[in-house]
């Protein structure tokens, strides 16, 4: 039976449950991440004034959101069609759910909840280079929207940055895709000395393939937002290339 799930955050409808499994979540992620997450994202999660003891209240987080970057959350009830997620996008708005997981549920969600998309996703979104990358393959993606090969390029793109992203830092390799942010077994998973970790490169990510039903076998590392975002030239330039090249066939 499909589960109705909110589609405008009521925050008094929060409760005892909700709140300790956010801080419970909250305390373990932070533990883990503290020396291993993009400064970054540490400095931005201070910034959106996230903490354990407190569900993110939206009206608060939209506000800094829109004073910093110009963003804003928009509140759906699970994943959006990729239509609807990339037109948001465009417009400089993030699709989130405002539901929490059970406490039952911690360690493993079938779809993404408020934490993923919250903790693991809004942070970074006071970013600018960050936020201009963002925008800017939500605008490619509606180019090619109707194109199935074209979406599925740009999917592993999204996968490899936004969702699964590592960054060179301070001489090492940190994360600040919200997959792992996010995810106690993910956050382990890519540090371990076994990880495969691939310099940043458009074609590649291309041609790698990935399963959501796993922890991944490889990461991509950028060296900065910046790159990221100059990325999009290519990622446009590289696309049509390959369109075309599958067109020939």
């Amino acid at each position: 039976m499909e589960i109705k799930r909110p589609t405008k955050q009521v925050y008094s409808n929060y409760n005892k449950e909700d709140q300790l499994v956010w801080e419970t979540l909250f305390n373990r992620q932070m533990e883990l991440l503290r020396p291993i997450v993009s400064n970054q994202y540490l400095k931005a999660l201070q910034m959106v004034g996230f903490k354990s003891d407190k569900i993110p209240n939206f009206i608060d987080v939209n506000m800094v959101l829109h004073n910093i970057t110009g963003w804003s959350l928009e509140v759906v009830p699970n994943i959006s069609a990729q239509k609807e997620f990339f037109t948001f996008l465009s417009k400089r708005k993030f699709t989130a759910t405002c539901w929490l997981r059970t406490m039952k549920q911690l360690d493993y969600l079938e779809e993404p909840d408020m934490f993923h998309d919250v903790f693991g996703h809004v942070p970074l979104l006071l970013n600018q280079n960050y936020v201009n990358f963002f925008k800017g393959i939500s605008e490619i993606a509606l180019k090619h929207i109707d194109n199935l090969k074209a979406i599925e390029l740009l999917g592993k793109v999204y996968w490899f940055t936004i969702e699964f992203g590592l960054i060179n830092e301070d001489n090492c390799v940190k994360i600040y895709g919200a997959g792992i942010i996010s995810s106690k077994g993910e956050t382990e998973n890519c540090m371990l000395s076994t990880a495969n970790k691939i310099a940043f490169d458009i074609q590649t990510i291309f041609d790698t393939n990935f399963r959501t039903d796993i922890f991944q076998d490889c990461y991509f590392v950028i060296d900065s937002f910046e790159q990221l975002y100059n990325s999009l030239t290519d990622i446009e330039l590289l696309l049509e290339e390959n369109l075309m090249e599958i067109d020939q066939k």
